[in-house]
């Protein structure tokens, strides 16, 4: 969609960008989002693209995934031998409601920054403990956990000009065995929920990291592998007003996928599965 308020495109940005932020400023990365649909209050474009960020940096601390990598770029990358989480970045990436123009052109700050419940990377960065990087206008960087950032539907912690530099998955977590369950209407739909468990290797712990059912993240910790009945308890505790209701799901019916799929995660983690 053409864009037709817009008075400026800033191709090349400064290397630390929002210095000059102003009201109808946006970030421009894969504009996936952005050209499609109607954006009366813009006026000036920031082309984040410009700056080169490294999209995927391996090291003995984790992963760094700069937030312009995109989704392409993410799916095919090749994790090292001892992270077994690795299928997990495929899962994901699959789990997008896109065209094969969105899949080359989308990034993974993109997906995290609209910040919709079914967003598919804020799953994996939430399941896999990541921290963001966020630089603001003032020159100023914050350090923010995965499951502190999105707040709601389409809401999340960013103050004006601030933007996401990078997201950090630490190498403990990228060496957790896993399992995952994600359900939609149709076969290439929105997801309705999507879960994912992880496990320490050596351990009975258990991470559940619930999303898509949810208007915000939710991730629950258990020291050991709860029962069957302290699991489907732990989700009830989850508060009515956090379920989503949307085409895809009434809230009821996303609690009722959730605890089913949560059962069959735990059993699967408990059997030595991993997916």
């Amino acid at each position: 969609m053409d864009l037709n308020t817009i008075t400026e495109v800033i191709r090349r940005p400064p290397d630390r960008p929002g210095m000059d932020w102003r009201e109808g400023d946006a970030w421009l990365a894969g504009g996936t989002w952005l050209f499609s649909a109607e954006q009366p209050s813009l006026r000036r474009l920031i082309d984040l693209t410009a700056l080169r960020w490294d999209p995927l940096v391996p090291s003995g601390a984790g992963l760094e995934i700069g937030a312009t990598c995109t989704i392409r770029d993410l799916h095919a990358f090749e994790l090292q031998g001892d992270w077994i989480a690795g299928p997990l970045f495929a899962r994901s990436c699959e789990a997008f409601l896109s065209s094969f123009k969105v899949w080359n052109s989308a990034t993974v700050g993109g997906n995290i920054c609209m910040s919709l419940p079914a967003g598919p990377l804020i799953t994996l960065t939430v399941a896999l403990e990541a921290t963001y990087e966020l630089w603001a206008p003032d020159g100023s960087t914050r350090i923010v956990d995965a499951l502190d950032f999105v707040t709601g539907d389409h809401r999340n912690i960013l103050t004006p000009g601030e933007v996401l530099r990078r997201i950090d998955i630490p190498a403990r977590a990228l060496r957790k065995r896993t399992a995952h369950r994600r359900f939609t209407l149709t076969r290439l739909g929105r997801s309705t929920v999507f879960l994912i468990g992880t496990q320490t290797p050596g351990t009975s712990d258990l991470l559940l990291t619930v999303t898509a059912g949810t208007a915000r993240p939710v991730r629950i910790a258990f020291d050991t592998m709860p029962d069957a009945r302290t699991l489907q308890e732990s989700i009830d505790a989850i508060p009515a007003d956090v379920w989503f209701a949307d085409p895809n799901g009434t809230p009821g019916h996303r609690r009722h996928l959730t605890k089913h799929f949560a059962e069959e995660m735990r059993r699967e983690l408990m059997a030595g599965g991993s997916a």
